[in-house]
């Protein structure tokens, strides 16, 4: 699984070291610029002056950029995890643990999985623009952002372990018969994944090591989500094994071979 996590590692640190080579300045002006015209940001940061904490002026604006970044590497994180290692998982669980297992799955449903992810990303998306303010609450600025991606693990991976396996009647069945505990798994790996967020919170320092900390914040997620994954192909593997060991007819029990035919007696 690490092995497995070198490949999408490379492309999405390709792309947030490539992101930030040329774009890190740009969002940092344009953050800072609008804080300096928000007059209630603006009173904040001349209260900050004046009580000698001027210092302090010079990283909001990155760590603003940090934190509208940090949504974006989760979102790719998971997606690269449900589209490059996810089906050769999934393989792997099948071989050794379900050898019997026939492949039901279409040869489509590789684009129903590409269009499935993206539509909830989409929903995810909108469910964390609206769920902006209640971060102003501090207790729930760490745990919205947790269900948010675990409802999004729990529909991602659920439908992509299934894929292969199970026709589009087993995997609705299974969805909906077992979305409960779908759902606390994924909520579980949602919590997992706010762990990597800690790397940045060793405060200015981490700003100076931004494109490392990203490349390896990017990294301990995919390894996250991987086990989420790994997690789920078991679970719905197990219950659609399970499926259909309940729905097969019983194996027909050969009758008892009759017993051997006396011998007429002789006639007189």
């Amino acid at each position: 699984m690490i092995a497995w996590s070198l490949l999408p590692l490379v492309a999405a640190g390709a792309l947030v070291l490539g992101l930030g080579w040329f774009y890190w300045e740009a969002a940092v002006a344009a953050v800072r610029q609008v804080l300096e015209q928000w007059a209630l940001m603006s009173l904040m940061l001349q209260w900050l002056e004046a009580v000698g904490l001027a210092s302090l002026r010079a990283v909001i604006a990155p760590l603003i950029v940090v934190a509208l970044a940090v949504p974006a590497i989760v979102l790719v994180s998971l997606l690269l995890v449900a589209w490059t290692m996810t089906p050769a998982m999934v393989r792997l669980v099948a071989e050794r643990r379900f050898p019997a297992l026939q492949r039901r799955g279409h040869a489509s449903s590789w684009w129903q999985g590409l269009a499935w992810s993206l539509g909830c990303t989409a929903v995810a998306l909108l469910a964390l623009v609206l769920s902006v303010p209640l971060w102003l609450v501090p207790p729930l600025a760490l745990v919205l952002p947790a269900l948010i991606w675990g409802w999004l693990a729990a529909k991602v991976f659920g439908f992509d372990v299934l894929a292969a396996h199970a026709d589009v009647h087993e995997r609705r069945r299974l969805l909906h018969a077992h979305r409960w505990p779908m759902l606390a798994m994924g909520i579980a790996t949602g919590l997992l994944g706010t762990a990597p967020s800690m790397v940045w919170a060793v405060g200015a320092v981490a700003l100076i090591f931004a494109p490392l900390l990203a490349v390896l914040s990017v990294w301990l997620y995919l390894l996250i989500f991987a086990f989420g994954a790994l997690w789920f192909a078991h679970f719905a593997l197990d219950r659609l094994q399970r499926l259909r060991d309940a729905e097969s007819p019983p194996a027909d029990v050969v009758p008892p071979p009759p017993p051997p035919a006396l011998p007429e007696p002789a006639r007189p």
